[in-house]
C-alpha cells in the first residue's frame, strides 16, 4: 500500500472517531408536558353573573321537595298553589296555580315523556278541557311550576331546555291578548337562577313577599325555600361599589345577611309575614304562630279574634293536605287491594279540604273588614 493511500485511510479513521463520540454523548432531553386547558366557563353564565339582581332574601327554609308547597304561605288575594293531581282528583304529576277568582287554572301535567303547561277555566259548574300554552316552547323542552300575577298578564314558570344554565330555571313571560298566546319567555336570572335546579317562583302581591325554590347545595330530595321581597323595578349591583367576588357571592347566595342592608327592609317584611300567616324566629326556621296571634298588631278585638281561628283553620288545612299527599303518592304505589283501603280516607280528606279552605279565606276577609271597620270608627 503507497504512502498516499495509508493517509486518506488514517484520515477518515480520525475524522469518523469525533462524530461517533458526539453520538454517544448526545443528550435526551425530557417532552414538554401537555399543555392542560383550563374549561372555560359558559359566557351566558358569565353575564348572568354580572347582571345578578340586587334583592333582599329575608330567610330561607329547607324542606323535602315533594312537599315545599306546603310552605309556601299565600295570601287568598294570590290564589293557590297545589298538586295537579290535588285538583284534578288523580295520580296525575305536575304543579297547579288557581286564581284569585277561582275560575282559571294554570298547571303542568305530562305531555308525552315531559311536563307541559295547560290552561283551562271554569264554565258555570264545570271546567274546560285543558289547553297548553301557546307561544313557551321555544328553546325550552319541558315546563312546570306555573304562577300567574293578578294582572292576568305576567306568568312565571320554571323550564328546561337550550334557554337553561342548570336542569330547571326560573322563566318569565306576558300573555299577548291579540294572538292569545304568551312571548317568548325570558331567564330571570341571577340570584333565581344557578347551575342547579331553580324551580317555584311565585309573588305574594298584597303581602310583597316572594319564594323561589331551588336544589342548590341541597342533598337529594331537598329544596330550600328562599323568602324574598319583590321589587317593581330591576336594579343590579354597581361593579364600582361591589368587588367581583361579592357579586359572586350574591348570585350563589352565599350569605343571606349579606342581602339585608341595615335591615329596615327585612324588619318591615318580617312583620307583614308576621302579621297575616306566620312568624320568622330564627334565620332558616318558620315557625307557626300558634296562639302567639295575640301579638299581631290588630287594634280591632274582633280581629284579633277572627284570626286566631284564621290560623287555627289554616293550621287544619296545612295537615290535611299533607296527609293527602302521603296518601297520594303511597296510592300510586300501591295494589289493587290496598288502593280500596285509602281511597275512601283521600275521599274524605278532599272534602275536608274544600271546607277547610272555604274557611280559611271567608276568615281572611272578615278578619280584614273587621279591621277596617274598627278604624272607621
Amino acid at each position: 500500500m503507497n504512502l498516499r493511500k495509508i493517509t486518506i485511510l488514517t484520515m477518515a479513521v480520525l475524522l469518523s472517531m469525533p462524530m461517533a463520540a458526539q453520538k454517544r454523548k448526545r443528550i435526551t432531553r425530557p417532552k414538554p408536558a401537555p399543555v392542560v386547558e383550563e374549561p372555560q366557563e359558559d359566557p351566558r353564565i358569565t353575564n348572568m353573573r354580572e347582571m345578578t339582581q340586587q334583592i333582599i332574601i329575608i330567610d330561607s327554609i329547607v324542606t323535602s321537595k315533594d312537599q315545599f308547597l306546603a310552605s309556601i304561605r299565600m295570601s287568598t288575594e294570590s290564589g293557590k298553589l297545589m298538586t295537579t293531581g290535588s285538583f284534578y282528583r288523580n295520580n296525575q304529576n305536575g304543579i297547579l296555580h288557581l286564581n284569585e277568582m277561582g275560575n282559571k287554572v294554570y298547571f303542568s301535567q305530562p305531555d308525552g315523556h315531559q311536563l307541559q303547561l295547560f290552561t283551562a277555566d271554569k264554565l258555570g259548574n264545570e271546567w274546560s278541557r285543558p289547553q297548553r300554552l301557546e307561544g313557551i316552547s321555544e328553546g325550552i323542552d319541558e315546563a312546570s311550576y306555573p304562577f300567574m300575577l293578578n294582572d292576568g298578564v305576567t306568568f312565571y314558570f320554571a323550564g328546561k331546555g337550550e334557554e337553561s344554565i342548570g336542569g330547571y330555571d326560573i322563566f318569565m313571560t306576558r300573555y299577548d291578548s291579540r294572538s292569545g298566546s304568551f312571548l317568548k319567555p325570558e331567564n330571570i336570572g341571577m340570584p333565581f337562577n344557578s347551575e342547579a335546579n331553580d324551580y317555584m317562583y311565585a309573588i305574594d302581591e298584597a303581602n310583597r313577599i316572594g319564594y323561589f325554590v331551588s336544589d342548590r347545595r341541597q342533598p337529594e330530595g331537598k329544596v330550600c325555600i328562599y323568602i324574598f321581597i319583590p321589587s317593581e323595578t330591576r336594579k343590579t349591583y354597581n361593579a364600582a361599589k361591589f368587588t367581583e367576588e361579592q357579586i359572586r357571592s350574591f348570585a350563589d347566595i352565599t350569605s343571606i345577611a349579606d342581602t339585608w342592608g341595615n335591615g329596615a327592609e327585612r324588619k318591615a317584611a318580617l312583620d307583614r309575614i308576621k302579621s297575616r300567616y306566620s312568624a320568622i324566629d330564627v334565620p332558616g326556621q318558620m315557625v307557626s304562630t300558634g296562639d302567639e296571634a295575640s301579638a299581631v298588631e290588630y287594634h280591632s278585638i274582633e280581629a284579633k279574634s277572627l284570626y286566631q281561628s284564621l290560623l287555627k283553620e289554616q293550621n287544619s288545612l296545612d295537615i290535611v293536605n299533607s296527609r293527602l299527599e302521603q296518601l297520594r303518592q303511597k296510592y300510586h304505589m300501591a295494589n289493587a287491594n290496598e288502593r280500596r283501603q285509602m281511597k275512601s280516607e283521600i275521599l274524605k280528606l278532599e272534602e275536608d279540604a274544600i271546607k277547610l279552605y272555604a274557611n280559611v279565606k271567608r276568615l281572611d276577609k272578615a278578619t280584614r273588614n273587621a279591621e277596617i271597620k274598627s278604624k272607621k270608627q
